[in-house]
Formats: C-alpha cells, sequence, structure tokens
C-alpha cells in the first residue's frame, strides 16, 4: 500500500492573473518550472557560491532526533561555520539541516540574486529565508505556525514534497498543542498497520529540481526530503483574513508557550501523552476502531 498521492500541477509563464485566479485565491498549490530562470541566483547559487559569499556565518544546524523529556524542541544539535557545513554536506548523506537563515539579516547582498514575483501578493520581505539539507535528511510533516503563503525555490539539489491541505489533517495524526504530524512516522514508508488513516489522507507530490518552485498555501501540511544535498530559499506572504489573523495570535501567544511550559515541567511524559492522543483522536475522527 502506498500513500494516495496526485502530481502537482506545474506551469510555465504563467501570468499574475492566471495565478490569482487558479492558485492564489482558491489556496490551490501549484509548481512553478521557469520562475525563477532569470533571476541571478539561477546561474549563481551553489554550495561554493555560499561559502565564498557567507562562508564564515557560524549557523544551528538541526537533525532528525526528535526531542527527548525536556529538551528544546527546537534546539540545534550543533553549530558550525556554514563553510564546514556544507564541507560536511559534500562528502555524502548527512541529516543535518541548516533552517529558517534570513537573508536579509546574515547576507543582505544575496538579495541581489532573487526577484520577487509580480504575482499580486504582499510578500513580508523583512523574512526571506534560506534552507538546506543534507543528502537523505528530511522535515517532519507540519504546517506552519504563523499560516504564510509560502513560495519555496530549489536551488543546487533535488528535493521530493508532499503537501495535502488542511480538510485531511483529521487523517495525518496532528500532535495536540503543536502544528506537526507524529514525528516517529516515516513519510516515506510508512506503516499503514499502526498509522492507518494515513491511507485515507488525499495529498499531492512533486520533485523540485534546480530552479524549481512550489507555492504552498496558507495552513497546507508539507513535508520535504532531500534527494540529494540541496539549497532552498522561501519567500513568504501573511494571511489577512481576521480569523488566520487570531488562529496566528493564538499559536505564537498561547499554544506555542503552554506547551513549551509543560514539557518543562513534565518531560517526557508530556511529549509520551501528546503523541497517545494524537493516535486517538486521529483514529476517533477517521473512523478507525
Amino acid at each position: 500500500m502506498k500513500l494516495n498521492l496526485q502530481e502537482l500541477p506545474r506551469v510555465k509563464g504563467i501570468s499574475k492573473e492566471e495565478f490569482l485566479q487558479e492558485y492564489f485565491i482558491p489556496q490551490r498549490p501549484v509548481v512553478f518550472e521557469d520562475l525563477a530562470k532569470n533571476w541571478p541566483a539561477y546561474h549563481k547559487w551553489s554550495f561554493e557560491y555560499f561559502k565564498e559569499k557567507a562562508g564564515e556565518i557560524v549557523v544551528p544546524l538541526y537533525d532528525g532526533k526528535p526531542a527527548r523529556g525536556r529538551q528544546n524542541s527546537h534546539g540545534a544539535a550543533k553549530k558550525l561555520p556554514i563553510n564546514e557545513y556544507f564541507d560536511i554536506l559534500e562528502q555524502g548523506p548527512s541529516d543535518l539541516r541548516m533552517f529558517f537563515f534570513n537573508l536579509l539579516q546574515n547576507c543582505p547582498e544575496l538579495l541581489e540574486d532573487i526577484n520577487y514575483p509580480d504575482f499580486g501578493v504582499s510578500f513580508f520581505k523583512k523574512l526571506p529565508v534560506l534552507f538546506v539539507g543534507g543528502e537523505g535528511s528530511s522535515v517532519v510533516m507540519h504546517y506552519d505556525m504563523d499560516l504564510a503563503n509560502n513560495f519555496h525555490f530549489n536551488f543546487a539539489g533535488r528535493k521530493r514534497v508532499l503537501l495535502y491541505p488542511p480538510s485531511q489533517t483529521k487523517y495525518l495524526y496532528k500532535v495536540p498543542f503543536s502544528i506537526v504530524s507524529m514525528e516517529v512516522i516515516n513519510m516515506d514508508n510508512p506503516d499503514f498497520k499502526t498509522y492507518p488513516a494515513l491511507a485515507k489522507a488525499k495529498g499531492y507530490e512533486t520533485y523540485l529540481e534546480h530552479g524549481e518552485g512550489v507555492f504552498m498555501p496558507s495552513k497546507w501540511w508539507h513535508y520535504m526530503k532531500y534527494e540529494t544535498a540541496s539549497l532552498s530559499l522561501t519567500l513568504r506572504s501573511f494571511p489577512k483574513s481576521p480569523k488566520k489573523i487570531a488562529e496566528v495570535l493564538n499559536n505564537l501567544l498561547f499554544m506555542r508557550n503552554y506547551d513549551n511550559l509543560m514539557r518543562k515541567i513534565n518531560g517526557q511524559s508530556w511529549i509520551d501523552y501528546k503523541n497517545k492522543q494524537a493516535v486517538k483522536n486521529t483514529h476517533k475522527k477517521s473512523n478507525i476502531g
């Protein structure tokens, strides 16, 4: 048995009007095959280029090990200069990832290599962020806490992307007081016997090659697998509806702080409780006995 996945639609030369009407307003994902091909980044961005431009910057790195006990759920595994980290990636598979590297704050000259798409969308230009991962690394299935609309462009490698709309949340073993699925679930080889609801979830799949991008609408679940070491840029646009703004505030001010407090007080027992509830809630909502 395999996940129920469709290929994401792909477009070339899409106009602002078509993007807004066909994808942004109805909140449907799409792959841009050629949107970044006129950017300087398309020709310049590589691991060697970043080592030259930002190699001395020390960055936090994250691995695939779930947080245990009272560990910070967002804690870094280690910190290294970018050039040392990229040397590791060039040696072979690695689960080390560089997460949410803000170009504006850390290396603003690199912003000259990109263009914000003319799509009639308000981009939050203070937060152009870079994601890097080693071959074989992955990012747990999640949606963004700030409910941003993401425009994710891949460079210098190949990535597998799985997307699920908010309507499929009931099948995805969402962990209470979080925006993630259970970390123990292997989305590349899911255990349908233990997690049968996944078989009911209807999602989308694509592979991003160099220069390709994907629009991931607000609150859509996404899972990333680095097929090779790769480097990606995300441009973000925040939701404007009062309902979603209220949800963002709840996520940031209440949910995250409450979860962190309970983790500090109860340690591993809180994590175990949430995982058990994730299974119980999912099976109840998806009518699995």
